[in-house]
């Protein structure tokens, strides 16, 4: 279609050390804060290991750009280049794998679970996604209205295309048991969780699944976290964007509102959607989905859809410990 998709992906992710109960902590005795995001005490505490990280990202020419103390104890996020979706997909796998190394050189373990701990942020792995010309690399994402929010028509007919798609998307993207505790309005020290909820897009508002961050020129999905496989992922969303284009679909009016507030009927009133709620109720919208065999292909579409129904399946299996407090000695 004379496209390039690119990508940038925010990573989001936690880096513990083990206490002598064993449990995981921050590194930082100092990092106890409600709200320590941007803290820059507790930043230069972890400034040994997070250093190296950084300086080694930049040496292989990723060209980061921005790295701070994120929303919850032990929290970090390191943003660097968008390029191509898959070169992006194949620096965040590598991402992984170099920051649990460098983290366990200084003994300590970095963490890529969505949600760690239930009264803190999950990790979330933004999508910052635009189409680029083939021929002369310009952004067709792009607008000449340079006003909030402002992205260009085919931007929308992807829009509309992912929005159709976005539980089978979902699957993929947030493809853990433990994502869909992250999916959730509520349960941060810091008040809102800023993680998607319903199935929308709108301006530079964070309750969205689809973002319009301000200046115009790129849409970021919020529902991807730090789980993820993104070259699955990315494909997913990429079809489902080009089917919008292809079929020149209307995404509707964006949702310019705290759509956390909203209630039933403000919700229905506005067509918002919940995104899947269980990784189960994820998978069976995979499987129904159509375009998930096309972008899977046979194989791995059986495959994924038998591993993930056996995870979803292995989770009811087990007792937590939530559930021997609740009902040990309930009944």
């Amino acid at each position: 279609m004379g496209f390039r998709f690119n990508l940038g992906i925010e990573t989001e992710f936690f880096v513990l050390r083990r206490d002598a109960q064993g449990r995981a902590v921050p590194l930082s005795p100092r990092d106890t804060l409600d709200k320590p995001a941007y803290d820059v005490r507790t930043l230069l505490d972890n400034l040994p290991w997070l250093d190296e990280l950084v300086s080694a990202m930049n040496q292989l020419g990723w060209g980061v750009y921005s790295f701070d103390h994120e929303d919850g104890p032990g929290q970090f996020e390191i943003d660097f280049d968008y390029a191509d979706a898959l070169t992006m997909a194949d620096r965040f796998t590598f991402f992984r794998l170099m920051a649990k190394e460098i983290a366990h050189k200084h003994g300590l373990i970095a963490s890529f679970m969505p949600k760690p701990f239930a009264d803190r942020t999950g990790s979330g792995a933004h999508f910052n996604m635009s189409l680029a010309d083939l021929s002369s690399g310009a952004n067709l994402f792009e607008t000449a209205d340079k006003a909030p929010g402002q992205v260009s028509a085919l931007a929308h007919q992807f829009i509309a295309g992912v929005l159709r798609h976005a539980p089978a998307i979902c699957a993929v993207i947030a493809p853990t048991v433990n994502s869909y505790k992250r999916l959730v309005a509520q349960g941060s020290m810091s008040g809102f969780t800023w993680a998607p909820v319903f199935i929308c897009y709108g301006n530079n508002n964070r309750t969205n699944m689809l973002r319009i961050p301000s200046p115009g020129g790129r849409v970021e999905c919020r529902a991807a976290d730090i789980s993820c496989n993104p070259y699955l992922g990315a494909a997913m969303i990429l079809a489902a964007g080009l089917e919008g284009i292809r079929e020149q679909l209307d995404p509707g009016p964006p949702n310019l509102v705290n759509a956390y507030t909203l209630s039933a009927e403000e919700r229905a009133e506005r067509g918002l959607h919940r995104l899947p709620r269980t990784l189960g109720e994820a998978v069976e919208a995979f499987a129904a989905d159509p375009l998930s065999r096309t972008v899977f292909g046979d194989a791995m579409f059986e495959a994924f859809v038998d591993y993930k129904r056996g995870e979803w399946e292995a989770y009811h299996s087990s007792v937590s410990d939530w559930e021997q407090a609740r009902y040990l000695e309930f009944f």
